[in-house]
């Protein structure tokens, strides 16, 4: 992984920046129900 990849902030589900430092709490946390629902159904 490299280091400008790298989440800092802690909140990216991946491992990997994707710009989730930026989102409110109530916004985070929709967003990550949703990763989640998606990733539930995926590996169904």
């Amino acid at each position: 992984m490299n280091k400008e990849n790298k989440c800092g902030c802690g909140r990216s589900p991946t491992g990997k920046c994707i710009g989730w430092h930026a989102l409110s709490e109530e916004i985070f946390a929709k967003r990550k129900e949703a990763y989640e629902a998606k990733q539930e159904k995926n590996n169904k």
